[in-house]
């Protein structure tokens, strides 16, 4: 395959250079303003029907929109002998002469510029406005009733079938569906397969086709049967129809997605050992283990990535106790490289670094020898969350936290380490059978409650008020590097 396109792309480009394609795509694919998407949606129409279409073209000779489906685009080809035209929603070049896509180098690097600009566009606004992705804007136009997302928008919103005690799954698909981050992702087209010799048995582009089913517009039921023989075929020990612990799919899923995805960006520059790939960019932090002698108050610092607390009353008072000071005791002495002898010391765990995404899982199940029981104790938890306490950055040495950091944290109108809820996962029944449901936050304060294929409409009350066992929260300021 040529990376100049053919030979009648080639002479387009000789005579008229790039400059019409880039005023397409400038105007009319990568809009990264309100005022710029606005007008898309008023200019994109088919000039021979009068309407918007999945696959609309536009002519790169002359001004001229038509409907790929309907061979209006073919048509004006054919009167006007202008045989280029671009697809609005991939960028891809038709040429009208050979019957198929071209590809073209210098037009792909227009298109990987553009996304990127709208995306930084996008996403450094405020995690709480809650607009419209790009390709989101684009499903919009195909139901005219639903091209401005308002309060009572219902896009991106689809049951799922139950397959057989499969409610653990859809429940975490749904929270997956919702992360907006994750969403723009998939909905951007970014994900390259490295298994395109059997791109079946990927599953990042199975999710890539669930967004694309949950983003659509079709309000039926969705039936996730290929991402389930996917996970049974990635992660042998949930196959099968029995019930599964739906923490221990989302573990699963993101490793497996983390896998499959890593291929796609590699390992950083500044850390060789961190992936950049999607998954570890949105729901990757670390924790700071510090170990204090006891004798001379000598700080050592490790960095820890467990993640296991006990389970109090709200969920403040267990990150409290997640990261206070544990003596280690006299059994478990260490050896002080500053008093050069084995002391008593304490360890405390404080997140290091805060992720995009913090996924908070409330044990629910104990298990032993022939014993099986559900810790039914409420926690109670917050819509928003302020994470400075529990940071390293505001440890105390010698009194864990400062009143001081706990007060500013509180008053702070602008804090970067607050988060806000966005979908909650919980379980009713026992620790031997039950049944998974959850809660989505669709917009800033839209809320539904999801039981495999049942969406109902839910308030914050109803949230704060169910027992919960897998909390998302999305941080409301995002910042690039």
């Amino acid at each position: 395959m040529s990376r100049h396109g053919c030979r009648h792309l080639c002479d387009l480009k000789a005579s008229k250079g790039t400059e019409s394609f880039k005023i397409i795509h400038k105007y009319f694919m990568s809009c990264s303003s309100a005022q710029a998407r606005r007008r898309q949606a008023r200019n994109c129409v088919c000039h021979t029907c009068k309407c918007w279409t999945p696959r609309l073209h536009s002519c790169l000779s002359c001004v001229f929109f038509g409907c790929f489906g309907s061979k209006h685009i073919h048509e004006h080809a054919k009167s006007k002998r202008h045989l280029l035209a671009v697809d609005l929603t991939y960028g891809s070049v038709y040429c009208f002469s050979c019957k198929d896509y071209v590809y073209d180098e210098e037009f792909d690097d227009i298109v990987k510029k553009g996304r990127d600009v709208a995306s930084l566009a996008k996403g450094i606004q405020m995690f709480s406005v809650w607009e419209p992705s790009l390709s989101e804007v684009d499903l919009l136009k195909k139901n005219p009733k639903r091209r401005k997302v308002s309060g009572n928008s219902t896009i991106g919103l689809r049951g799922l079938i139950n397959l057989g005690n499969t409610c653990f799954m859809n429940c975490i698909v749904q929270a997956l569906t919702h992360t907006p981050l994750l969403r723009d992702y998939f909905l951007s087209d970014k994900h390259i397969c490295q298994m395109a010799k059997d791109s079946q048995r990927c599953l990042v582009c199975e999710m890539s086709r669930l967004f694309q089913e949950f983003y659509c517009g079709i309000r039926t039921p969705h039936t996730p049967y290929r991402l389930l023989h996917l996970v049974w075929t990635h992660a042998r020990h949930l196959a099968g129809y029995e019930q599964q612990d739906a923490h221990e799919f989302l573990i699963a899923t993101l490793d497996v997605l983390h896998q499959h995805c890593k291929g796609n960006n590699g390992l950083s520059d500044k850390n060789p050992h961190h992936c950049n790939c999607i998954i570890d960019q949105i729901f990757t932090g670390g924790l700071q283990s510090d170990v204090t002698c006891k004798q001379c108050r000598f700080l050592k610092s490790y960095l820890d990535g467990t993640d296991k607390f006990e389970d109090p009353t709200s969920l403040t008072h267990c990150l409290k106790r997640f990261t206070r000071p544990e003596h280690l005791g006299s059994s478990a002495k260490i050896k002080c490289s500053k008093c050069h002898s084995y002391q008593e010391s304490t360890k405390q765990l404080t997140m290091k670094k805060l992720p995009l995404v913090a996924c908070f899982h409330l044990k629910r199940f104990e298990h032993s020898t022939g014993y099986h029981k559900k810790i039914g104790t409420y926690v109670s938890f917050p819509d928003e969350l302020d994470m400075t306490p529990f940071m390293s950055s505001s440890r105390n040495h010698n009194n864990g936290y400062s009143e001081q950091v706990i007060q500013e944290s509180a008053s702070s109108l602008s804090s970067e380490n607050k988060y806000s809820l966005y979908a909650v996962v919980n379980h009713r029944g026992t620790a031997d059978s039950g049944h998974y449901t959850c809660f989505i936050r669709q917009h800033k304060d839209a809320w539904f409650r999801c039981e495999d294929h049942l969406i109902n409409k839910a308030t914050i009350e109803d949230v704060l008020r169910s027992d919960g066992y897998l909390l998302f929260y999305h941080k409301q300021i995002l910042s690039y590097e």
